[in-house]
């Protein structure tokens, strides 16, 4: 739990797949950024594979909004081979085109690939929908850090069960 401008806050920090569900979920203090987490998140990464072999430890595309725009972090997943759908801020935009020639490219953005981010905005309307996530009643993040595993949980069973 870590103090904000409106209090003292939590934040959580998923990865989904496309169909919404958490592969990895970590909560911070409030008033930490959400582009630092991007790369720990990364680091957990782990999804098992149906046959034989390593888990998958990198994802196609990383779909984020522009707060996750930095050098950086785009660099990082260039190294890795990942593909950043993400949108460039105004202010770099301007600092870019400001340097001039000395500016570079602006970065690529998949319009269609980019529509696909609903489904992470959704996925935190269905936490944020539980009463004891939305308001934080518990004292002890790690009690505060069950309930949204549980959620993550659930939601995993229900898709399960929905499957043929």
């Amino acid at each position: 739990m870590g103090r904000s401008r409106g209090g003292l806050s939590t934040k959580i920090h998923q990865l989904v797949d496309g169909n919404g569900l958490p592969l990895v979920t970590v909560c911070t203090a409030g008033q930490d950024g959400d582009s630092p987490m991007l790369l720990p998140l990364l680091e957990i990464l782990r999804v098992e594979r149906t046959g034989p072999g390593r888990p998958r430890t990198r994802p196609d595309a990383v779909r984020g909004d522009k707060a996750y725009s930095s050098r950086a972090i785009r660099a990082h997943l260039r190294e890795r081979s990942i593909e950043a759908v993400i949108p460039e801020p105004r202010d770099q935009i301007g600092h870019r085109k400001r340097r001039g020639s000395q500016g570079g490219r602006p970065p690529k953005l998949d319009a269609e690939n980019y529509r696909g981010r609903n489904v992470i905005e959704r996925r935190f309307c269905h936490v944020k929908q539980w009463r004891g996530i939305a308001t934080r009643y518990d004292k002890l993040s790690l009690t505060y850090r069950a309930a949204v595993l549980l959620h993550a949980v659930i939601a995993w069973t229900q898709h399960l069960r929905d499957m043929p």
